[in-house]
């Protein structure tokens, strides 16, 4: 064994590598083309989704049995990460299937939940979508007011959830919603009696997915479909959480190494004043703060997510991952549109776009607000104590 090759953080094993070279690649020959237009028109590009099939990244967590790739949170990071440098809207909506559905449903279902579901959204002909979000609780998910009742061998659901990613293309739903004032997860399928989808959302970035309200009136669920045990739900949502806030993190990560490389290159080439930008003062600031920053999140989020799986739970320093990843990303593309000038404000050099994107990262899948509360009081909580 060779003992002096040293140990890389964002690449610890040949196949993570492999991966990544394979991500960077698609993501460059096939993603980057397709998105300032689906980004215009407000779509989500389901042959691109379908195309993620093909490659195994639609199951990356999942076993290879139900056609996935088996590999790890690394993994995870690596694909949302390299996927953003070139569509972060096209990756959220990446995410929203492959985590916060199809992750979360493999971890948490029945065998025979798994053969009935997972293989067609593993090759993306089925999409799926995580119901959370209502429109009176926002991150209160404790007050949620759906509710589902048993009757005989199903479940009457009632509620109504909203800003649901996915939710325009989506056959499968993940809803919460509470039994005797348990919350239960259940799969939803679109077309079950009394399930609806409003129209879409229209929003400020991460155009190229979707989303809508979702609405269940008198929705029938068959008790096969609930996932885990009644009252398991909120069980469930807690262990794909570290998952979901790393990912979403490595999405801020991607913005902003994007973000990073168009400024580097446009400095390089721009002259004002007879010199090239790259030799003023101001904007070697923005290019060695922005770096700083980039590695600073991107070294966090890698060493966090080497412990993090279904069966080791990390809140603390997931929380603290996306705490601090999510605003790197959105300054990185401001002070990439500041040193570009007229031009990063206008489409031709996309940062507009990636500065746009960027925002919803302090907001989806937990606030900046919800972190800081959730990191605070795990730190009360475990505080040395004599």
């Amino acid at each position: 064994m060779n003992t002096n090759i040293p140990f890389d953080l964002f690449n610890p094993t040949e196949e993570h590598a492999m991966l990544r070279a394979t991500v960077r690649d698609f993501a460059r020959e096939v993603v980057e083309p397709q998105a300032e237009k689906q980004d215009q028109l407000g779509h989500l590009n389901l042959e691109l989704m379908r195309r993620c099939g093909e490659l195994g990244l639609l199951g990356i967590t999942v076993p290879e049995e139900y056609g996935g790739a088996n590999m790890d949170t690394v993994a995870a990071v690596i694909a949302h990460e390299e996927l953003s440098k070139a569509d972060p809207g096209f990756t959220l909506a990446y995410l929203a299937h492959t985590m916060l559905f199809v992750h979360n449903f493999h971890v948490n279902s029945n065998a025979e939940q798994r053969e009935r579901y997972l293989g067609r959204c593993v090759t993306g002909e089925w999409i799926g979508a995580m119901a959370l979000t209502e429109p009176g609780g926002g991150t209160d998910v404790m007050s949620m007011r759906t509710t589902a009742v048993r009757q005989g061998d199903h479940y009457v659901l009632n509620g109504s959830k909203t800003f649901i990613t996915n939710a325009p293309e989506a056959t499968l739903f993940l809803v919460y919603g509470k039994v005797d004032g348990r919350i239960t997860s259940f799969v939803v399928e679109r077309g079950f009696e009394g399930f609806s989808v409003g129209p879409k959302i229209a929003k400020l970035g991460m155009r190229a997915s979707t989303m809508s309200t979702i609405y269940m009136e008198d929705c029938v669920v068959p008790a096969a479909n609930v996932l885990g045990e009644p009252g398991a739900g909120l069980v469930n949502m807690m262990r794909n959480l570290e998952i979901e806030r790393l990912t979403l993190a490595a999405q801020s990560l991607g913005i902003a190494e994007r973000c990073l490389e168009e400024m580097v290159s446009y400095a390089m080439e721009r002259k004002a004043f007879g010199h090239l930008l790259v030799d003023f003062g101001q904007i070697q600031e923005h290019i060695g703060v922005s770096y700083a920053k980039t590695l600073a999140a991107k070294t966090l989020i890698y060493t966090v997510a080497r412990n993090v799986h279904p069966d080791a739970r990390n809140r603390l320093d997931s929380d603290a991952a996306k705490l601090f990843a999510a605003p790197v990303g959105k300054e990185v593309a401001d002070r990439a549109i500041q040193v570009l000038g007229g031009y990063g404000y206008c489409q031709e050099y996309k940062v507009e776009r990636f500065w746009r994107d960027a925002k919803l990262l302090e907001i989806g899948g937990g606030t900046s607000e919800s972190h800081q509360k959730n990191i605070t009081r795990e730190l009360v909580r475990n505080r040395p104590t004599g």
